[in-house]
């Protein structure tokens, strides 16, 4: 079974995305959920953003970082939205991750700095056709063919029918259980493999 850290996007650790990692608890996996806005939580992706604005991305991306000091050094990082950027960054830069998730969103490899070599699997689950996908492409993501892309380095995007934004949120008006059982199924196949 494999070690999971999940990071929460920007409405903060909400009760949906707790649900999400009790899944994955629910199969055997060991999932870690640090809180990065320290109990607060928001209900508009903007007033969230606002606050990761106001407390400063480097000082969200080192709490991730000091949220998994004590942890195994071998996870599987995972991140909604916003928590992409964290959990990329620990994929790419802490020796021995075995892989990484991002949903809801996804950056280019190099947006947290250079990628580390080694083993770690990038695949983002969702989120290329959420309709934040004008975003990714100003960024400088760009997908090739029908149902997925490459971003170098064994990266695969496997995008999901388009979906409001926070569609794996069950706390929000915008979760789509249908949708969210694929990505489930989808994530849980990729931790087997971990």
């Amino acid at each position: 079974m494999a070690e999971v850290v999940l990071f929460h996007p920007a409405l903060g650790l909400t009760p949906g995305v707790v649900a999400f990692a009790d899944e994955l608890r629910g199969a055997g996996h060991t999932v870690h959920t640090p809180d990065l806005f320290e109990g607060r939580t928001f209900a508009t992706i903007d007033e969230g953003v606002g606050h990761a604005q106001q407390i400063g991305f480097g000082e969200v991306m080192q709490r991730g970082a000091r949220a998994v000091e004590d942890l195994p050094a071998e996870p599987v990082y995972a991140g909604f939205s916003l928590g992409v950027v964290p959990a990329q960054m620990l994929a790419q830069t802490r020796p021995g991750a075995r892989g990484a998730r991002s949903f809801h969103s996804c950056a280019p490899v190099s947006e947290p700095g250079p990628a580390r070599p080694g083993p770690a699997r990038w695949g983002p689950g969702a989120g290329a056709r959420d309709g934040r996908r004008p975003e990714l492409r100003r960024r400088g993501r760009r997908r090739r063919g029908p149902r997925a892309g490459r971003a170098g380095g064994g990266h695969r995007a496997v995008p999901l029918p388009r979906r409001p934004h926070y569609f794996a949120d069950s706390s929000q008006p915008s979760y789509d259980a249908a949708a969210t059982a694929l990505l489930t199924e989808r994530v849980l196949a990729f931790l087997a493999d971990r």
